[in-house]
């Protein structure tokens, strides 16, 4: 092409779109962002004006693009009025894509596709079922999105491989919905990050933000079905469920420094599998504010050095719980924690479940509103209690007591070298002394939050103090 037909040609696409700047120059419309996007290379960088830019259709990004926005409160995206995807696919089908329409989303990922960065914007689609759909796809990075007022999920991804998200804020994104059509309401709750086959992956510093009640629902913060090798940090999740990862087989997931306003679920029908690393989760240094923090059972699990700090008053959960049927050899091991005001109690588990270590952890329980007065331990009379160990703890019942144990085959534990305050169950154990420290073998401090927003010193979390 010579040079004269190169001018017209380029002159004749600004003319087709006045808002398509010259190269390295932001794009001003919608129109110039769906061309850039449509017509760009692999690899290109693609800056986005301030304003509000409404699609009609999904942006897809090829390998590699970069798509930046002016700032999150400047750049917003959004699905225009007439794009109205049909919500009779909802809720999707949560292990593959084939019923699900994955072009209702304001930016769908190519399939098999890597190195998509979306930054400095926000995403809002509140007749869109997510902001962000991604299938197979290597390397993809969010970092300074809000994601905001979607129906289903704020990103919902398949099999995800070193992605980073990082530095986002996600406000109502997702949940349950209700369809406006007779008699049907929204089924299963998503994910304001929901995905399939996580490996790789690092979550942090983002903030979730649920301000819908009612019929909306409350969406999970971080639902993922399968996790390897991943971790989840440095997040303030504001939803009922802080995160779940359900069922599949997770290995050597780090979820550390998080401040949860929910619960944190791994459930596994009989445990799962421990991966050869011997690790399936390990929860620590994370500020838990629900009674009901944990949901079991998982085999191959480390929990330690949090606080888990209760509302006497919200006395509804137990610290673990577990609801299933199928026996669980462990191991899991919850030491060195700071425990205030558990509800029912510290550990409660249906099913049979065996290799249990609880040490050197600090629980202050206060009468409760209710008030609860059952055993802070509670397991199957089934479970091998050699396997068992209750030992090096400071347990202290102000006001109410509280007996230690449920049920009498309990008392076959291991359970020794405990200090204990106002336990009513005394007599029907031996808890034999041994020359180790009881309580937190060493002080608990740590930062917690989006960018270590808040300091937990012993029972203490206050804001970090500006520097």
């Amino acid at each position: 092409m010579t040079h004269a037909l190169r001018f017209a040609a380029l002159f004749a696409l600004v003319a087709a779109f006045p808002g398509l700047a010259r190269a390295g120059k932001p794009v001003e419309t919608v129109e110039a962002l769906v061309a850039a996007v449509r017509d760009g290379a692999d690899g290109d960088t693609i800056e986005v004006a301030a304003g509000t830019f409404e699609l009609a259709a999904p942006l897809e990004p090829k390998a590699r693009m970069t798509i930046k926005g002016a700032g999150m409160d400047k750049t917003i995206v959004t699905g225009a009025a007439g794009w109205k995807p049909s919500t009779k696919t909802l809720p999707d089908p949560e292990m593959t894509p084939v019923k699900m329409d994955t072009r209702a989303f304001l930016i769908r990922l190519r399939d098999d596709t890597a190195g998509v960065t979306l930054s400095d914007m926000t995403l809002r689609g509140p007749q869109l079922h997510g902001a962000i759909y991604g299938w197979n796809h290597d390397d993809l990075h969010l970092h300074h999105l809000r994601i905001r007022e979607t129906l289903w999920s704020g990103v919902r991804t398949f099999l995800m491989k070193r992605a980073k998200i990082h530095d986002c804020e996600f406000v109502d994104a997702g949940g349950r919905w209700e369809r406006g059509e007779p008699g049907v309401k929204g089924g299963i709750t998503g994910g304001a990050i929901f995905a399939i086959w996580m490996a790789d992956c690092d979550i942090g510093h983002n903030r979730f933000v649920q301000t819908r009640a009612g019929a909306g629902g409350q969406p999970y913060g971080v639902k993922v079905r399968q996790g390897k090798r991943c971790r989840v940090h440095h997040n303030t999740i504001g939803v009922n469920f802080s995160m779940e990862f359900p069922f599949e087989n997770d290995e050597d997931v780090e979820i550390d420094h998080n401040v949860c306003e929910g619960t944190i679920s791994i459930p596994k029908h009989a445990g799962g599998p421990v991966p050869k690393s011997g690790r399936t989760f390990h929860i620590h240094h994370n500020w838990f504010k629900d009674s009901y923090s944990i949901e079991f059972v998982r085999n191959g699990v480390e929990i330690d050095h949090n606080l888990f700090d209760f509302d006497a008053k919200k006395d509804h959960g137990n610290l673990i719980s577990a609801f299933g049927d199928a026996p669980a050899k462990g191991p899991a091991s919850f030491h060195n924690n700071l425990v205030s005001n558990p509800g029912r109690g510290v550990v409660w588990i249906n099913e049979v479940f065996d290799n249990l270590e609880v040490r050197n952890n600090h629980v202050v329980t206060r009468t409760t509103a209710t008030p609860r007065d059952e055993g802070l331990f509670g397991f199957n009379p089934k479970c091998d209690f050699k396997t068992i160990s209750i030992r090096d703890n400071l347990i202290e019942c102000q006001g109410q007591p509280r007996p230690l144990l449920r049920a009498k085959e309990s008392y076959r534990a291991a359970i020794e070298n405990n200090t204990l305050t106002n336990v009513s169950d005394l007599d029907k154990f031996a808890n034999p002394k041994a020359d180790r420290p009881v309580g937190l073998e060493k002080p608990l401090k740590f930062a917690c939050g989006v960018h270590d927003e808040f300091t937990i010193d012993g029972w203490k979390a206050s804001p970090t103090a500006k520097k």
